[in-house]
């Protein structure tokens, strides 16, 4: 270790000091002393890489650098925190530092998502640590409960609202009745979404979050492309409202289970119950729902996304990290790099709500059971709005595969008697 602490001191090399970084480098200001007596000695911040020197910065930073590998070659950094998101040049950068034999922590879930793998097993060869719980609910620890906490259980389910925008946005039409765009567009202005919103309405950053979680609490391989995904921009404000009525609560959710002994991952918007405990979860909140064997369910819940939230949990592994190198221990626990069988989406078993504008006539509810009947999903329930033209059908299954389900889609959209399928969702937190 570096002396640039002190005898025994750790320092810490800064790649990026956006809105996570900066958060870092205010909580190992404010919070010097706690986090040298946590480690046992004093951590110091060194060099931190930035794209614009000029720039006003709201913390106070020693040694600013426009070239990060200024940071990963330092022979005085001890520890190299990647903040700066992306696949390159933060890929780059992380490998030659774990190369040199130096541990990284990030808050970087696009790249733990695609390439985990491989820089986990360099870390491994080179005796060094990969530490991330930021880079999957920002300030909510959930990768060391499920790494470390319940390695003696075993893991059935996961269920998390795993991205703050889009749970704001759902919130805003759930409560206040407005439509998506106008929903987005206060997102936007509040700073809670991005100017292109894809990554969050269409689900990539809650699929590569998904994986990861799917990876730890599974001990195999997943990467966001395993991942099923539905954003919420088919999401509607009568769907909403409908949910509503029945005692649902619609919420954008990251799902990974076990079905005999494979593995299933998918993102999608979801009916939960309002008795459930993620519908209580609202604005920019995320939770993360756990069931297992011998602990049974647990939920973590907070501040998913921000700075100083996220910058808590990248200060909290450094920490951890910190203390492996006082004590001579360099390799961490790392997720397994095995491969269990991921089950196809069409196999999943699931609910669905399923909305119809029917013909208001006798035997159409007769016409569309027979329907559902033929590819063998069972109906949990019916409600019927409205009369003539306007009359229409809601339908919630029972469990029932995927598959089968969309073959009783198909047909639905086949018969004389049902105007159009409105819109179909499916419904979590239940029986399934």
């Amino acid at each position: 270790m570096s002396d640039a602490g002190g005898e025994g001191g750790v320092t810490v090399g800064l790649l990026g000091c956006g809105t996570v970084g900066a958060g870092v480098v205010r909580l190992l200001d404010e919070h010097r002393d706690s986090v040298a007596a946590r480690v046992g000695a004093p951590v110091e911040l060194g060099p931190v890489a930035v794209r614009n020197l000029s720039r006003d910065r709201d913390v106070a930073v020693g040694r600013l650098t426009a070239d990060p590998r200024e940071v990963v070659d330092d022979p005085g950094v001890d520890i190299v925190v990647e903040a700066m998101g992306g696949i390159e040049p933060a890929r780059g950068l992380i490998t030659a530092a774990l190369d040199s034999g130096k541990s990284v922590v990030t808050a970087n879930k696009e790249l733990v998502s695609a390439l985990g793998a491989e820089l986990f097993a360099l870390a491994a060869a080179k005796g060094a640590r990969l530490e991330y719980e930021a880079a999957v609910a920002g300030g909510i620890p959930i990768i060391k409960p499920l790494r470390e906490s319940l390695a003696g259980d075993r893991v059935r389910r996961v269920l998390g609202i795993l991205n703050g925008t889009t749970n704001f946005i759902l919130t805003k039409m759930t409560e206040d009745g407005v439509g998506l765009g106008e929903a987005l567009a206060e997102a936007q202005r509040l700073g809670y979404a991005e100017r292109d919103p894809a990554a969050d309405i269409e689900g990539f950053d809650a699929a590569a979050k998904a994986a990861i979680l799917a990876s730890i609490a599974f001990d195999t391989a997943v990467v966001a492309g395993d991942v099923y995904r539905e954003g919420i921009t088919g999401v509607t404000a009568t769907v909403i409202a409908h949910a509503r009525r029945l005692g649902y609560v619609v919420k954008l959710l990251g799902i990974a289970e076990d079905h005999d002994g494979e593995v299933g991952v998918r993102v999608h918007p979801a009916m939960v119950p309002v008795s459930h405990p993620l519908a209580s979860v609202r604005e920019s909140f995320n939770a993360v729902f756990v069931q297992a064997d011998a602990v049974g369910d647990l939920m973590f819940y907070g501040r998913g996304a921000g700075s100083l939230p996220t910058a808590s949990a990248v200060v909290g592994d450094i920490v951890t990290v910190a203390r492996g190198l006082r004590c001579g221990e360099r390799n961490g626990a790392q997720p397994a790099v095995g491969r269990r069988t991921l089950r196809p989406f069409d196999e999943v078993i699931v609910q669905y709500a399923v909305l119809l504008d029917v013909a208001d006539e006798a035997g159409v509810l007769a016409t569309v059971a027979s329907a559902f009947s033929d590819h063998g999903v069972s109906i949990r329930s019916v409600w019927q709005d409205g009369e003539g033209d306007s009359a229409q059908l809601l339908l919630i299954t029972h469990a029932a595969c995927e598959r089968d389900l969309q073959a009783t889609l198909h047909d639905l959209r086949l018969l004389a008697a049902v105007g159009s399928v409105a819109n179909v969702m499916r419904v979590e937190g239940g029986e399934v």
